[in-house]
């Protein structure tokens, strides 16, 4: 399904001749408010950015709600020539901003989880979207590498992969984050909730 719609998506943007520029960086005035956002996890691998997306994306779709979840990984399958060079990496996380930023404005809400490393093209996706909601999932270097579900802090220990995020290439944390929650001493029903708590005071819903 998720792949399908960003086919979808893609073929669209390529005939589009304009990207949608939002130029309030933060939400609208509360008479212009509108329910679709999107809520972009950005932090280490193995901090629990797409375990937090998924269970929130469970949680709203239950409600009745329209939600997209865009997994940085599944976008990268679609891709599968992207590396990991910074100029790489910033035109995947350009991709994904630009596809969610047209799902937001059809009313749906986005859920996205990438590392996302650098400041500056977080921010230019800020910009591309209307409502966007940055979540900082700041588990420290030293839980994720204890995690490790995938084995990739090993392999990256070893150098069989390079420009590794928080090793080897940088994790630029951001300065200022709508929302902060760290997983290391939460339940993920507990952190998912907080955040949700967050996203009504910030957007002024009741999700």
């Amino acid at each position: 399904m998720v792949a399908s719609a960003i086919t979808g998506l893609i073929n669209a943007a390529a005939v589009s001749s304009a990207i949608l520029i939002i130029k309030n960086r933060r939400f609208k005035s509360s008479s212009e408010k509108s329910a679709s956002f999107v809520l972009w996890f950005t932090g280490l691998s193995g901090s629990g950015k797409t375990t937090l997306a998924k269970a929130l994306k469970d949680l709203l779709t239950g409600k009745g709600l329209a939600v997209e979840l865009l997994d940085g990984d599944e976008v990268r399958s679609l891709f599968p020539n992207t590396g990991f060079t910074r100029e790489e990496r910033n035109s995947h996380i350009m991709r994904v901003g630009h596809i969610a930023s047209l799902l937001e404005k059809n009313g749906i809400i986005v859920l996205t989880s990438l590392i996302s490393p650098y400041r500056e093209s977080r921010d230019r996706v800020r910009k591309m979207c209307g409502n966007f909601i940055e979540v900082h999932v700041a588990t420290s270097l030293e839980e994720c590498m204890k995690r490790d579900v995938k084995g990739l802090y090993e392999k990256a220990g070893r150098g069989d992969i390079k420009n590794f995020t928080g090793l080897d290439d940088p994790y630029e944390i951001p300065l200022k984050p709508d929302i902060t929650v760290n997983t290391e001493n939460r339940t993920v029903p507990d952190a998912m909730q907080f955040v949700l708590s967050e996203i009504n005071r910030i957007t002024g819903l009741k999700l």
